[in-house]
């Protein structure tokens, strides 16, 4: 019998929910061109408003340059202490920026600091440089890493979302959406979008953040916002209250108070009508399994750690737990082979699902095991008569 490898099938409970925020009966309004609310946990869809127009990003860009670079860091090609010399490249960004000095060397760490804070254009240019050698080269990887995100509707251009030059650096706020939850699932970028106000070159550059729901909307985990004439007001926002992480993507807004207050409609909203849970499993469930003609009499039963469902409030208490294991089974019976399944059910509908595995071997008897198993009896039973009639 071949060895079961672990898995864990998550069933989504529902479609995506799609609505357009200028539709009759929309639980949030929204002014902006475009937007998304997704479940970070899940990458459900919670809300939509045109969210696969291709539109310009900005400086939201900058969500995949700091994605590639947590990612570097996590793969150790990298380190916070590595230092960076500003090449000309990097200093000739305009917009938004800590006026590096060609030849001037600051620390990942700071780069880092001046890109996801002060959306510093020269830093996050001298990042991408760092890591791959030139800007272009370093574009290549943010399209290749989009790629694999699923990111259909988006062309990267360059690494900070400057615009004057292009027309085809475009993206949309489910692309936002998407490379906003894999940026999150690394917690040191929080390390960095939670600050509000920071300083470099011993308190003389000053970075205030761009994103200023970090100051005024509890629970914000980040993430980035972006700003220019063709792109309009933008901002990926991200927030987590009692386990429920929430990413809001706003997209061309006409002012910057308007993506504040759309994104901040959809996190409110959302909060309020979901609710992460993760359900109980009672051990008593997970009874053991009897063995066949194996070494031992029993298997214990063991499973995946379970994963936080999405749910409307007030469905919790609806979940129901059905298991499903076989009375016995023939050994030889391997470690982690697959004997059953745990279902998650709402209304009758299953909505997650868990195999059940054998917790240790169970080898199968042999000849052996049968004539020691016998001695052993005989030489118990003659031990008691002894004691007995001793």
């Amino acid at each position: 019998m071949k060895r079961m490898t672990a898995w864990v099938l998550v069933i989504v409970m529902a479609a995506t929910v799609s609505l357009s925020a200028t539709a009759k009966g929309d639980p949030v309004s929204v002014t902006a061109r475009s937007a998304v609310l997704m479940d970070q946990a899940t990458g459900k869809v919670l809300f939509e408003k045109d969210g696969h127009r291709k539109l310009y990003p900005a400086s939201v860009t900058k969500i995949m340059t700091l994605l590639l670079v947590m990612e570097a860091l996590d793969q150790k090609k990298i380190r916070l202490t590595d230092k960076v010399q500003a090449d000309a490249e990097s200093v000739s960004k305009g917009g938004s920026q800590i006026w590096l000095k060609e030849g001037e060397t600051m620390t990942v760490d700071e780069l880092l600091r001046a890109t996801a804070i002060g959306s510093a254009n020269d830093a996050c240019c001298a990042l991408a440089v760092h890591l791959a050698g030139s800007e272009t080269a370093f574009v290549q990887l943010m399209n290749e890493k989009a790629a694999s995100l699923g990111m259909k509707d988006t062309v990267f251009e360059n690494c900070t979302g400057l615009d004057d030059d292009t027309t085809t650096h475009l993206t949309s706020a489910y692309d936002i959406a998407l490379m906003s939850r894999a940026l999150l699932e690394y917690k040191l970028i929080q390390k960095y979008s939670t600050v509000w106000m920071d300083s470099l070159r011993n308190g003389e550059t000053q970075l205030v953040n761009t994103n200023k729901l970090v100051r005024f909307y509890p629970g914000t985990t980040g993430l980035k916002t972006g700003t220019t004439t063709k792109a309009g007001c933008c901002v990926s926002a991200s927030a987590l209250r009692d386990g429920l992480h929430l990413i809001a993507v706003v997209l061309q807004a006409q002012a910057s108070a308007d993506r504040f207050s759309d994104a901040k409609a959809m996190l409110d909203w959302g909060f309020a009508t979901f609710e992460s849970v993760t359900p109980a499993v009672d051990p008593a469930l997970l009874h053991s399994v009897a063995v066949r003609q194996g070494v031992a009499e029993s298997v214990s039963v063991d499973m995946e750690t379970m994963h936080p469902l999405l749910l409307k409030k007030g469905e919790k208490e609806k979940l129901k737990l059905q298991v499903q294991l076989p009375d016995d089974v023939q050994a030889p019976v391997e470690e982690r082979q697959r004997l059953g399944e745990l279902s998650v059910l709402l209304d009758q509908k299953t909505v997650a699902q868990y195999p059940l595995y054998a917790k240790t071997e169970v080898r199968a008897l042999t000849l052996t095991d049968v004539i020691s198993r016998l001695l052993l009896s005989l030489l118990t039973r003659s031990k008691r008569n002894f004691v007995v009639n001793g």
